[in-house]
């Protein structure tokens, strides 16, 4: 089978793929309102410390505020609440930390080599924990490498000040929202459905069925699972809840037609665009749509499933104690801390994380209090940036913050040489802080090459060094990098061998139990549990996915690796479709299958999951499974044997 192995090799003097990847801009578009917020939120603070003669005060705010900028990433206003306020929390404390461990030599390395442990150990629970245990750590080196202004809380005061400001600049727009993010990111999903729908018997299907995997994901991350304090009882979450829950079973209608190449009338899609723009623009009360009329069990599960939609959608007020929660509602804030703070302390991934960053920010603070390293916090800062886990991969953030570092030295040079201390800095401020948000988007060394001049500046005001801080800055950068890359990447094999093998392999072992469940004797109850099943799986497998996406930026011998086993992980959701298509045909009037012709497929993918899981390359299996032709699981034994047979592209 043709693979990686065929690629023409990159000319000489080229970059490598994996670096190319990472320096390539992402197409996304600029966020203005994030731009403007950003300059407003850093060069504001600088205008007032001037203006009552503490420049000091003002840098303070402005850190602050940077952390803000950097952690507004969610969509929902609720969520950026949280993304917001709860970091600055730790980021107040990590700096109280280090103000407090300031100048006290071997106890300060202790001091942080420990809050690396619980910083590394927070960021395996979640988002908001991730950006919250690396402010809690940033702030502590900050504070340990920084004389702060008397008495002990005037610094972490001001740095909270500085989030909160960005938070109040965040807010100021929410009464001007016309649509909440929840609701058009579920207008975004019926219309994801709609492609795919159309999509249905063309060779589009399956980057269409991908769009709608993310969709959903992202649309119940939305409604459920980033609600930390919501219980269910606001009328407009639960109608958004509902008609998110009603286009799962068109999801799944999807593959039935597809799998028999049955192409759908336009009527059906547009049908379903019609509800994206009625959930969107919150319309309620049309009639039914006009559809043609269904011809086979495939067509008919669509024809149902959209029919139901439609009502759902159309309905003013659904009772909100009938809401079939597809995914289960969040449990209690109170539980889930506990259950997240036993997964922590039980876990062997966050002890190992934990240990990583603790090991390297101990190395970091021993060598510079051995050392006579300038700026020595800057060894400990590159440290915590480069080794987050939720970044993509180790070796290529080092890699890709020398580069994004050297870039924002270009930029910062010139300004901390010809730019006096004072009120130009404001101006000059508003400007490096727009370039934050743009050039986030578009990838880690952009982002850094962004950030890079405007910690400069604000460490100026602070220590008053003007362009000498740029050559330490530089070198401090490379020895942080080359700690990670010793003691947080080649000392951990998890670090740098692709993960993929045992993920897909567990994904495929699920699988095996989900065909033999949906075959079973159906009970009341059970329709929900296996779309509950069947998500799952799908969650699964698209973090499969992304673990793939972080293995591309790897070096070889990884890199090319993950590109060989990739066919296997779109073959393997191919069968999930298949199975879920076959599912749907039976409750739609096709004949159940065999019990023996399940439990060979059954069987195939249980060795299928075997062998994924003793290998480190594909090995091509030829297998027959003999059947029906005509029977519902005909397409689902075709998908299994392709899985079977696809081989490595090298020996």
């Amino acid at each position: 089978m043709a693979g990686t192995g065929s690629e023409a090799a990159p000319r000489r003097g080229t970059p490598p793929v994996w670096l190319r990847y990472g320096l390539r801009p992402q197409p996304t578009p600029v966020p203005w309102a994030a731009v403007a917020r950003a300059s407003v939120a850093l060069a504001a603070p600088l205008a007032a410390g001037f203006a009552v003669d503490r420049p000091v005060y003002g840098a303070l705010v402005s850190m602050g505020a940077l952390s803000g900028v950097i952690g507004d990433t969610a969509d929902a206003y609720r969520m950026r609440i949280l993304n917001i306020a709860v970091p600055q929390l730790f980021g107040a404390l990590g700096v109280m930390i280090g103000t407090l461990v300031f100048g006290t030599g071997w106890a300060a390395v202790a001091v942080l080599t420990a809050v690396g442990l619980v910083s590394g150990m927070m960021s395996t629970i979640g988002a908001v924990a991730s950006v919250s245990g690396l402010l809690l750590l940033l702030n502590s080196v900050v504070g340990a490498g920084l004389p702060m202004p008397n008495p002990w809380w005037v610094a972490p005061l001001l740095l909270t000040v500085g989030g909160l400001f960005v938070l109040v600049l965040t807010l100021l727009a929410w009464p001007l929202r016309r649509k909440a993010p929840e609701r058009v990111s579920v207008a975004g999903t019926y219309c994801a459905v709609a492609d795919l729908l159309a999509a249905a018997g063309t060779d589009a299907y399956e980057e269409k069925r991908q769009s709608v995997t993310h969709s959903l994901n992202t649309s119940y991350d939305l409604i459920l699972a980033r609600r930390a304090r919501y219980h269910g009882r606001s009328g407009a979450m639960v109608r958004l809840l509902s008609q998110l829950n009603v286009v799962i079973p068109l999801v799944e209608a999807a593959p039935a037609v597809h799998v028999r190449r049955i192409t759908l009338p336009p009527e059906i899609p547009a049908a379903v665009r019609k509800l994206a723009d009625d959930i969107e623009e919150s319309r309620t009360g049309d009639g039914e749509p006009g559809l043609p009329a269904p011809d086979s069990p495939a067509t008919r599960a669509v024809d149902s499933a959209l029919r139901h939609a439609a009502a759902v959608v159309h309905k003013a007020e659904p009772d909100p104690y009938n809401v079939d929660d597809r995914l289960g509602r969040p449990a209690a804030l109170g539980v889930r801390i506990r259950r997240a703070t036993r997964n922590v302390l039980l876990s062997g991934p966050s002890w190992r994380y934990g240990l990583r960053l603790a090991l390297c920010i101990g190395l970091a603070q021993s060598l510079t209090s051995l050392v006579d390293v300038p700026r020595s916090y800057w060894v400990a800062l590159t440290v915590t940036f480069v080794l987050k886990p939720d970044f993509g991969s180790v070796f290529s953030r080092a890699v890709l913050r020398s580069v994004g570092t050297a870039a924002g030295l270009v930029i910062a040079a010139p300004v901390l040489a010809e730019v006096p201390i004072g009120w130009w800095d404001v101006p000059v401020m508003t400007l490096l802080a727009a370039l934050i948000p743009a050039f986030t988007a578009k990838g880690y060394a952009f982002q850094t090459a962004a950030v890079t001049p405007v910690i400069l500046l604000l460490s100026d005001l602070l220590n008053h060094q003007g362009v000498d801080l740029v050559q330490p800055r530089f070198l401090d950068s490379l020895i942080g990098c080359g700690i990670v890359l010793v003691a947080g990447y080649l000392l951990w094999p998890e670090s740098w061998h692709t993960r993929i093998g045992h993920r897909l392999a567990d994904a495929v072992a699920d699988i095996a139990d989900y065909v033999a469940y949906a075959f079973e004797p159906e009970t009341p109850g059970d329709r929900a549990e296996r779309v509950r099943a069947r998500r799952r799986i799908y969650r699964d497998l698209s973090s499969v996915r992304s673990e793939f996406q972080r293995a591309l930026t790897e070096p070889p011998p990884t890199g090319r690796r993950a590109a060989a086993w990739w066919p296997l992980v779109v073959a393997v959701e191919r069968i999930v479709d298949a199975t879920t298509a076959a599912r749907v045909r039976v409750n739609h009037g096709a004949p159940e299958p065999e019990p023996a012709e399940v439990a060979e497929v059954q069987q195939q993918l249980r060795e299928l999951a075997a062998g994924i899981r003793a290998s480190k390359v594909l090995v091509e299996v030829r297998t027959e499974l003999p059947g029906d032709e005509e029977g519902v699981l005909a397409p689902l034994r075709q998908e299994v044997a392709a899985a079977r047979a696809i081989a490595s592209p090298q020996p």
